[in-house]
């Protein structure tokens, strides 16, 4: 099933909307209290990283579900003309982002960098091209980041800080995945939450 479409904007307009179609989707599906506690708090936090990642956007959020499996989708068009995201992708490969702190300051530095953000280098993999050959495809996952770190972290002063803000959020504790895909102009953000 897939809900209705939903316009947000980080302006705050459609996020309303969005919360209803959560406890719509909720109701429909009869979740169970806890469930569509969590669905609704997925759909805040998407919110408020609507608000705090995409600068000034507009975006499309939806809800699909297959089998217990509930996927929270925000896709925006992103804002990066070809020269833009070429010069992004080349400096990728040198230097830090420093301002990138915490899963939201990471988040925000891979849609803002189209997919190009340095503090990520081990954590994202790249796509086949598209039909045209011009833009790399790239996605970033919750899991595989943490999974990552989570070696790293007792030998690595960064990785400690960072396992300690993953582990301070929210939504890494509801959800089960969150991924972030870069599709030649448009970055989708993707929650993923099994329910029991």
């Amino acid at each position: 099933m897939k809900s209705d479409l939903v316009v947000v904007s980080n302006n705050g307009s459609g996020i309303e909307a969005a919360l209803a179609q959560a406890e719509k989707v909720a109701l429909y599906k009869e979740l169970s209290a806890k469930n569509a506690l969590h669905l609704r708090l997925l759909t805040e936090e998407m919110m408020g990283m609507m608000r705090s990642i995409t600068g000034k956007r507009t975006g499309q959020f939806w809800i699909e579900d297959e089998e217990n499996v509930y996927q929270l989708h925000l896709l925006v068009n992103a804002w990066l003309d070809m020269d833009k995201r070429d010069q992004l992708l080349a400096a990728s490969s040198t230097g830090k982002n420093e301002a990138a702190k915490g899963l939201m300051g990471r988040l925000r530095a891979f849609f803002e960098q189209g997919g190009a953000d340095p503090a990520l280098p081990l954590y994202y993999s790249e796509m086949p091209e598209d039909s045209t050959g011009m833009m790399l495809n790239r996605e970033w996952s919750m899991s595989a980041y943490q999974n990552a770190l989570r070696p790293l972290r007792e030998k690595e002063a960064d990785a400690r800080e960072i396992w300690d803000e993953l582990e301070k959020s929210v939504v890494t504790h509801v959800a089960d995945d969150i991924k972030v895909f870069i599709r030649g102009n448009q970055v989708e953000m993707t929650i993923i939450k099994k329910m029991a």
